[in-house]
């Protein structure tokens, strides 16, 4: 069964989150994510009160960004989130938006070579390691967790180009893929990524999550079209989906077939009803998704 999800878009308020939470835990929602942009809600701070308002949901965080973060804090958070709440926490790691790195003074000369020093490290200390490494980025010295995760706890890459789709195959758990990712998009991304487990000689599950840019009600095609426009993706085919909970569902269904485990319908940002989305997506489209 391919996993459905919607995302919190951070262009709500922090206080938005507890009722949105509860009410996707209360109406069967699989996994609600959230993002860390800069300069809005922190990833694991949010993550960690929705986890603590739910009993069942799981919470994704996409992305966080690993030059904002130093990677044994990182591998502490994912840790002490995975022992409070077994199985339900989701993080993903990614380049974060160069610019903002940027403005933050963080932004690396080759963040691919960031991104791979951070997944080795973050997944050795997450399986219980204790780790000496001394590399471009990451440096640690004798480092261990005092309470590693009692089982090993997933962790995803954020990818869109070949070098970082084909590093995900091989050092990380699992891929998210954007919005702007069509049907044959997420083919490709699987060939990339298999092209890297191949190389690494990985032959253990590797998820696939990516999100749908989803519109619903009366105005729907317009602000799907607007968004689109604004990021300079409008004349791209295949991009998104505008209708009622049939329409979504064949969208869904189209990614899942090009090779998504994940589909993670995301509202535009300017969703008028993002409690009713919530529900559009665990209920209407839910029961059309096999």
């Amino acid at each position: 069964m391919t996993t459905l999800g919607a995302v919190l878009r951070p262009q709500l308020p922090p206080e938005r989150l507890r009722g949105i939470a509860r009410l996707a835990d209360d109406v069967g929602l699989e996994e609600l994510w959230l993002w860390e942009d800069c300069f809005r809600e922190g990833g694991i701070s949010a993550a960690s009160a929705a986890l603590a308002w739910t009993e069942r949901l799981r919470v994704g965080v996409g992305l966080l960004p690993v030059p904002l973060r130093n990677v044994a804090l990182v591998a502490m958070e994912a840790a002490t989130l995975d022992r409070m709440f077994p199985g339900r926490a989701v993080l993903g790691v990614g380049h974060g938006v160069q610019e903002w790195m940027g403005q933050v003074g963080a932004r690396p000369e080759s963040p691919l070579t960031l991104l791979r020093e951070h997944l080795d490290a973050l997944r050795a200390l997450l399986r219980g390691e204790r780790l000496t490494t001394r590399g471009r980025y990451v440096i640690l010295d004798d480092v261990a967790l005092d309470w590693p995760p009692a089982t090993p706890v997933p962790v995803l890459a954020g990818a869109t180009g070949p070098r970082t789709l084909r590093l995900a195959g091989e050092a990380a758990d699992g891929t998210v893929l954007t919005s702007s990712t069509t049907p044959e998009g997420v083919r490709r991304a699987r060939r990339l990524i298999d092209e890297g487990r191949a190389s690494a000689g990985r032959s253990d599950p590797h998820r696939v999550v990516v999100y749908l840019l989803t519109a619903t009600g009366p105005d729907a095609a317009a602000r799907l079209r607007a968004e689109f426009e604004a990021e300079g993706l409008g004349s791209v085919p295949d991009l998104g989906v505008a209708g009622d909970a049939g329409a979504v569902a064949e969208a869904v269904q189209r990614l899942a077939e090009a090779g998504a485990d994940a589909v993670i319908l995301q509202p535009t940002g300017d969703e008028p009803d993002p409690e009713g989305f919530v529900r559009f997506a665990a209920e209407d489209v839910r029961a059309l998704v096999p």
